[in-house]
């Protein structure tokens, strides 16, 4: 498998797709935002990126499941196995492409996890405790999984609930595969993301991204639910709800996206001490030079 990754508004899609279709490859997401439907400009799923040469690429684990639902990691693992079986069934290369860390942590270094059933006995012992004392709980687990586990207490109680089944002994998701991934990083310098991340904000804002909250709202989704996804989702939902001015919004969002790119370069720094090697390559360089120093990596040079 060939992985692309880094943070935000680097490209990493349209070079995974420019790629897949070098090596007769299919791509694989590894967005935990972009498997919602009708949530396309807010996460970024440009997907005329996966045009190339007239050729539509064949993508998987985007748009699979409604807005509202709460998505998580060990579905993913196992929607990620289904869909590597899928594409080495049809011969063809996994292209694994995405910029949440935990997702693709989770498929390289094949994280044990399990679907936890309620465990009533844990959950009396826990209501006893205040919200800053479940909190203080669930860190002793380790990395969190899900940041939104600290900003409910009915959702602390299960991420507590989930962290001590996993802590004991277990095995990886069924059919995991011993994977061999040869990983990309697509960086650039820091002040050359944060100019990226504010052009890419206006061209969202511009072609939609306001009018695609408020369909969700129309649709029946709650502010809270869409508060849910941050980033985008939040801060427009401020902005319609009256909450922000329209300057406002983009000023905090703006700011919000630049240190989210930044929480992501933490979260591959530390896959690499976990022996997680990354090969970056300088988002400075042409497409063609991208693709070049890949394919020659890889062996199809």
């Amino acid at each position: 498998m060939i992985a692309i990754l880094g943070p935000t508004a680097t490209g990493k899609t349209r070079l995974a797709a420019n790629l897949a279709a070098l090596i007769d490859g299919e791509i694989i997401s590894a967005d935990s935002r972009q498997v919602y439907r009708g949530m396309d400009i807010g996460t970024g799923k440009d997907k005329a990126d996966y045009l190339v040469k007239g050729m539509q690429i064949p993508h998987h684990l985007i748009d699979i499941v409604d807005p509202g639902y709460e998505y998580n990691l060990f579905e993913f693992q196992k929607n990620f196995v289904q869909a590597l079986n899928k594409v080495i069934t049809g011969n063809k290369i996994p292209v694994f492409c995405g910029g949440s860390g935990l997702y693709i942590d989770a498929v390289l270094r094949r994280y044990k996890l399990t679907d936890v059933a309620t465990n009533d006995k844990l959950r009396k012992k826990l209501e006893k405790l205040s919200d800053k004392e479940l909190i203080a709980l669930l860190k002793q687990y380790g990395q969190l999984h899900n940041i939104t586990d600290t900003t409910d207490r009915e959702r602390t109680i299960r991420a507590i609930e989930i962290a001590e089944q996993q802590n004991k002994p277990d095995n990886p998701v069924d059919g995991f595969p011993d994977l061999h991934s040869i990983n990309f990083g697509i960086r650039f310098e820091r002040s050359v993301i944060r100019k990226r991340i504010t052009q890419r904000l206006k061209e969202r804002l511009k072609n939609g991204m306001v009018e695609e909250v408020k369909a969700l709202l129309d649709m029946g989704l709650s502010p809270d639910q869409l508060t849910f996804y941050g980033l985008e989702y939040k801060y427009v939902t401020l902005f319609i709800t009256g909450e922000l001015t329209y300057d406002e919004m983009f000023n905090k969002l703006n700011t919000a996206i630049h240190q989210f790119a930044k929480r992501q370069m933490t979260w591959f720094r530390r896959m690499e001490k976990k022996g997680v090697a990354i090969e970056w390559i300088d988002g400075e360089l042409s497409l063609e030079d991208k693709l070049s120093l890949i394919l020659k990596r890889v062996g199809y040079q």
